[in-house]
């Protein structure tokens, strides 16, 4: 199954700026065709440029020919098998033809593609025009990798009869759930006919394809290609992409910042719309609409009464529909990550900034304080690093918390996706006196070795990290670097996320000496890797967790590892640095939290949760039969309540906000009213609540801590 290219929160474009430049040579590119100027600027650049440059072969050739074909048509309802056949004829040629800018596969597979559209697009006319017996025993295969391509046009009408009757019984559902809704509220309302709701589900999937069919008749040749550049250029690493020029403004389509919209960032999975990431400040994660791994199915405007199906539609054209301007509303139907379906009603606005921020809070616990910051990115100012950046908030924070006495801290990088590695490296420096943070590997032997060079210890005491599947890039190397200086305990998933490349924006313009072509887009390049001090690679394997607690991604495909064609892990030479040698017994409070985890209810409820997810989600086979397919809702339901418990935990553990931040709240309820929210989450978070036991089981050295007293002084 193909993973589609995902980013993070902040990028890493500014870190390494001289990467960027990129000159390489005077080479000159005049090629007249622009489609075989970009074949021959692209290739350039990926040769010249990218930190492990793979070799044009026949197994590259292979993999462009097998994933262009599946980013066209991922659900196999357009191209036959004797299409494949004449396809094959270059699927080892691919490689040969980018060299002598040939577009020779390209050109058939576009032009075919076509082709098939007209043909389906009489096929869902025909079949839409006919009721459907829901009475029947039928079933869909929706593991699209498993079935084969239809031999004739006969089986391919099948085939999407069965899909069409696969979306229409879904809202046959919903019509007939909002039917028993109103039985049950309005006196005396008399229920539409079985039939009547068939139709009016009918209706529906046929305006669903309608629009499809028209987003799809805008598309140009150019945006083809620019897809089948991606294939190319994604063979290389699954973080290198080609942007065509609009999308260059809409970098990786986040909804995010000036944008107003909903503050999440979508990507196309095979025909779904996913959601890779809510933006924290932002209306779905101010209301708790949508979570990491959920498919937004449908959208409904807030003036129309039908909703636009997503399936199939571009990523792009999807979020035209879903955002909008602030105070508006969406309705999108959503299949969670759990399998269950619903509706989420949205109102549009913009990201917050502040909750992007750092921010913290006194956690007590009997006659002790604890401190926890919570980073959700590691951010900064592009124009001036000492305005406002993560490293120097995050101080601030630890500063204030000292002030009301904490005896332990936490920091909690759970769902932060990264961001400025030099921040990274500044708040590594809070924790320890001096020394190598990361090592950031260039093409070739050339290695970089980032260090704290500041001798001053913010923090010289317990220091717990908390992560999961979605701490990724900036908050690996930081839990990376005080897991290997000794320094912190990490608790959380199995392993972070894995991602360990960093990737600069190339404007291919810059080529042309003279561009009669227009806008050319650009290339964002995987140029280098993070090692660890230790030596090895976040690449794949992220951090593993001193302490690993399940949660609900556990099992399902989240991470670098999940992507194809990622960077393989790697060692390279230790940097020189001392293990921090301020905790008596620290192997020992790791085993003995380890111990606490096996013996946790809760923790075996989420690992029990996490597995039925992965069973659930795996479910490859859906009935198309009425009663069938609302027994199976009906039990999945049923299932789910067990899990209800989970959200009702509660870890006795007392929140208090810091003193600025109370006067702040006595005159913004505004944000009173977010600290609420935040303490009532942190309240049945059993996480936090092992991090606490964990701070208080760590033993410090006295010694040390009267050598970080003597540098201070």
């Amino acid at each position: 199954m193909r993973l589609m290219k995902k980013n993070f929160k902040v990028l890493l474009l500014s870190v390494f700026v001289a990467a960027a430049s990129c000159s390489f040579t005077s080479k000159e590119f005049n090629d007249p065709n622009k489609d075989k100027l970009l074949i021959d600027l692209i290739t350039y650049v990926l040769d010249k440029g990218h930190y492990d440059p793979k070799e044009m072969d026949n197994a590259f050739s292979a993999g462009v020919y097998k994933d262009f074909i599946e980013a066209v048509d991922p659900l196999k309802r357009y191209f036959l098998a004797s299409d494949l056949k004449d396809f094959s004829i270059y699927e080892t040629e691919i490689d040969d033809q980018i060299r002598n800018k040939d577009l020779s596969f390209f050109n058939l597979v576009h032009e075919r593609y076509l082709e098939r559209m007209e043909d389906a697009k009489k096929y869902y006319s025909e079949i839409l025009s006919e009721p459907f017996d829901f009475d029947k025993d039928e079933t869909i295969e929706v593991d699209y990798e498993k079935i084969p391509y239809a031999k004739n046009k006969k089986e391919l009408k099948e085939r999407w009869r069965l899909q069409l009757k696969f979306t229409t019984i879904s809202n046959y559902y919903d019509l007939v759930e909002e039917e028993k809704a109103k039985q049950e509220n309005e006196e005396g309302y008399v229920p539409a006919a079985k039939s009547d709701l068939e139709e009016k589900a009918r209706e529906s999937s046929m305006t669903s394809l309608d629009d499809f069919y028209e987003f799809r008749e805008d598309l140009e040749r150019k945006d083809y290609f620019a897809v089948f550049l991606n294939t190319v250029v994604e063979e290389f690493d699954p973080h290198t992409n080609y942007f065509a020029p609009p999308d260059r403004d809409r970098f990786d389509l986040r909804m995010s910042g000036k944008l107003e919209g909903i503050g999440a960032r979508l990507q196309k999975k095979n025909d779904y719309i996913k959601v890779v990431e809510v933006i924290s400040g932002g209306p779905v994660w101010r209301g708790e609409h949508l979570e990491v791994g959920d498919l937004i199915m449908k959208v409904r405007q807030e003036d129309e009464q039908e909703a636009i199906s997503l399936i199939g539609m571009r990523v792009d054209d999807a979020v035209k529909l879903i955002k909008g301007p602030k105070g508006t509303k969406v309705t999108l139907t959503v299949k969670r990550v759990d399998g269950t379906t619903g509706e989420e009603t949205i109102t549009r606005d913009v990201v917050e900034l502040d909750e992007t921020y750092a921010k913290s809070t006194i956690i007590e616990q009997e006659d002790k304080k604890y401190g926890l910051v919570n980073l959700p990115a590691f951010y900064f100012d592009m124009k001036d690093y000492g305005e406002r950046n993560a490293a120097s908030d995050v101080k601030r924070e630890i500063e204030n918390l000292k002030k009301e006495g904490m005896e332990g801290l936490v920091l909690d990088l759970r769902d932060n996706g990264g961001g400025s590695l030099r921040t990274a490296v500044d708040i590594a420096g809070l924790f320890i006196k001096e020394g190598p943070v990361v090592q950031v590997a260039s093409g070739g032997s050339r290695k970089e070795v980032l260090k704290d060079e500041d001798k001053s210890v913010i923090w010289d005491g317990p220091l717990v990290i908390l992560v999961n599947e979605l701490s990724a890039s900036a908050s690996e190397i930081l839990a990376a670097a005080m897991q290997d200086y000794k320094r912190a305990i990490i608790i959380g998933s199995e392993q972070s996320y894995g991602k360990g490349t960093v990737q600069n924006m190339i404007d291919l313009n810059q080529w042309l000496r003279k561009n009669d072509m227009g806008d050319m887009g650009a290339l964002k390049l995987t140029t280098q890797k993070f090692y660890r001090v230790n030596g090895g690679s976040t690449q794949l394997e992220g951090v593993k967790s001193d302490v690993v607690m399940p949660d609900r991604y556990s099992y399902i495909e989240i991470g670098e590892r999940d992507y194809d064609n990622p960077l393989p892990y790697d060692k390279i030479s230790p940097a020189k640095y001392d293990a921090w040698d301020g905790y008596i017994d620290y192997e020992g409070t790791i085993s003995r939290s380890k111990e606490r985890m096996a013996k946790s209810d809760q923790l075996r409820l989420i690992e029990e949760n996490a597995r039925w997810i992965k069973k659930t989600r795996d479910e490859d086979k859906v009935t198309l039969n009425f009663d069938k397919y609302m027994a199976d809702i009906e039990r999945r339901k049923s299932e789910t309540k067990k899990f209800d418990v989970i959200k009702d935990y509660d870890n006795k553990l007392n929140y208090r906000s810091l003193p600025y931040e109370m006067a702040l709240m006595e005159k913004d309820t505004t944000l009173r009213e977010k600290r609420k929210r935040w303490h009532k989450n942190l309240a049945g978070d059993i996480y936090v609540e092992e991090a606490v036991n964990v701070l208080q089981d760590l033993k410090m050295s006295n010694i040390r801590r009267g050598k970080v007293a003597e540098i201070k002084n």
